[in-house]
Formats: structure tokens, sequence, C-alpha cells
């Protein structure tokens, strides 16, 4: 009996052990790295070849440019740089022949791409933006030669103006002795003829900007303006190009810079001689050319940089308050 009335004292099960999360066993040795050495070595070099090249052949050599407007160089050993000055900018306003020439026949290439392929570009957004059927065979076609080297284009065109088998003398009968057009040889001509082969890709060029800026545009504008009883010319004069203010200035800005730095189209025609002369195609023969001027060469591209930067370091400013302002 006694033994049954014993009282047996109830053993305590053994808790099960707490095992401690991973993370807190990260925690002791501090926050795992995401990345491993290899991945960080690989987006360094990823990162750091490509900027490296941009500084080398962008801002160095920009640079360098700057710095050898100021001398004479004939561009063999280091020890042949004079430093002159402000004698090759002297030099390059009054006494080159070709340098005004040069300006003005990029302020025409400016004029020509701003009053003829510009509006051209726009009436051809204008009505694809209205989804016509083949919109998108027509924005390819019209598209097409932006994607095609100037290079390209350049001798597209060569076959065109062919004085004997070219498609325009063909057309015209001009390709007979005696009565033939000569479109890049004649100096009163072959600047217009190569303006027209930088429109033919230049209004695709502006067909697309436009097209982006009508579908931006808010629907609900052009249907207040239907409800008001406005036409279709009304509706885009007075509401929808207003609105297109932002892309216009991207339009002017992208075809001034065009008209500047227009080079391979004529290099191909005729190496810019004969009428066809610009102030890229000047910088190219005293840099390259048999008198290696490189300094002299530099000081003209130094002109077209400083133009340059007067357009697009106000449009940059702008851009930058309308950023801030948003």
């Amino acid at each position: 009996m006694t033994t049954d009335m014993t009282t047996k004292t109830p053993t305590t099960t053994a808790e099960p052990a707490t095992v401690a999360p991973a993370d807190s066993k990260r925690n002791t040795h501090g926050h795992r790295r995401l990345l491993t050495r290899r991945d960080r070595i690989t987006l360094a070099v990823m990162a750091g070849v490509p900027t490296l090249l941009h500084v080398l052949l962008v801002w160095v050599t920009a640079l360098a440019s700057i710095l050898l407007a100021f001398t004479t160089w004939d561009g063999i050993g280091f020890d042949s740089i004079t430093w002159v000055g402000l004698d090759n900018f002297r030099q390059l306003f009054t006494d080159n022949p070709q340098f005004w020439p040069a300006l003005q026949h990029n302020v025409i290439w400016f004029a020509a791409l701003i009053l003829i392929p510009t509006p051209f570009g726009l009436l051809l957004a204008v009505q694809l933006d209205k989804k016509i059927r083949f919109s998108r065979i027509y924005q390819t076609a019209f598209f097409l030669p932006v994607v095609i080297s100037m290079a390209c284009i350049g001798f597209v065109w060569q076959l065109v103006y062919n004085p004997d088998t070219g498609l325009i003398n063909s057309i015209i009968h001009a390709n007979t002795p005696g009565h033939y057009i000569d479109w890049i040889g004649d100096p009163d001509l072959n600047l217009w003829a190569v303006l027209i082969a930088a429109s033919w890709r230049h209004a695709g060029y502006m067909m697309i900007l436009y097209l982006a800026g009508l579908k931006s545009v808010d629907p609900s504008l052009r249907e207040a303006s239907a409800l008001d009883g406005a036409s279709e010319w009304q509706t885009f004069k007075n509401v929808i190009f207003p609105t297109l203010r932002p892309t216009n200035t991207v339009v002017l800005v992208v075809t001034i810079i065009e008209a500047l730095r227009a080079f391979d189209l004529v290099f191909v025609f005729n190496k810019g001689a004969q009428g066809t002369e610009l102030l890229s195609i000047l910088v190219t023969n005293n840099i390259i050319g048999e008198s290696s001027r490189i300094g002299y060469g530099s000081a003209i591209a130094v002109v077209l940089l400083v133009i340059s930067l007067t357009v697009i370091i106000p449009y940059l400013i702008a851009t930058f308050r309308k950023e801030r302002r948003a």
C-alpha cells in the first residue's frame, strides 16, 4: 500500500530546443553581401570601360582640340607644337576665302531643313496620327532613310543625279550630248541637289518627332474643339499646334545640330568642292589633308563648337528649369 500511495512526482518534459533563424545567424556575422567579388568586378568593367572610352574619345579630344586651336602643329612629333595664340582665328576670319562661304552654306543648310522637310514631316505626322490604313507601313517607308547611313544615301543620290544614266536627266531628256545637266559638278546646282537628298532623309526624322508629340496630346482637347464647332484646320492651329511647343523646341535644336554637323553626304558627293563647302569639310581638309594644319583645323572646329553650344546651352537651361518647376 505504501508503494501504491506514494505520490509520483511528474517528470518534466523537455522543451524543444529553439532553433535560431537563419537571419540572426547572418546578423551575427554582418549583413550578407548580395554581390560577390566576381559580380563587382564584372560591373566595374562593364561600367568603367565605356566611361573611359567616352572620356578619352569625347572629352579629352574636345579639350585637346581647344588647346591645339591656339597652336601650329603638323602632326609629326609633339616637339613641333608651337603656341601662336589667336593667330589661327585671325587668319581664319580675315585671310581664308572659304570660311565665310562655308558658314553661309551651313546657314542655308539650316534654312532649307527648317523650311522644307520639317513642315513636310509635320504634315506626314498629322496624317498618320489619324490612324489611316497601313499607317505602320507608311511610317516604316518614310523613316527608312533615317536608319540608313548618310554615306549610303550619298551613293544612292549620286546614281539619281548621274549626268548620263541618272534618273532625273533620263526623265527630262537631259542626258544627250549638248544638253547635259551636271547636278553635282555645277556650282550653281550642286548645293541644292545635296539639300534635296538631305531633306529626303530629314523628313522622316521630323515625322517621328512630331508623331510622338501628337500622341501625347490630350484627346479631350480635340473633343472640346469639335463640340465648339471648330474645323479640322482651326483645331490644329489653335489647339493642337500650341501643345507641340516642347516638340518644336526639340525639332529646332535637332535641325540646327544636323545643319552644323553635315559632312558625310557632301563628302560623298564631291568632297565639299565647287560650291558645297561646309565648316566640317574645312576641318577635315586642314587636319587630314595634304597640308595637315592641325592647329588651324582645330580653330575651325572650335568655331563650330561655339556655334553649337550657343544653341544647346539655352535649350538645356530651359529644360532643367521646366524639370525643377515640375
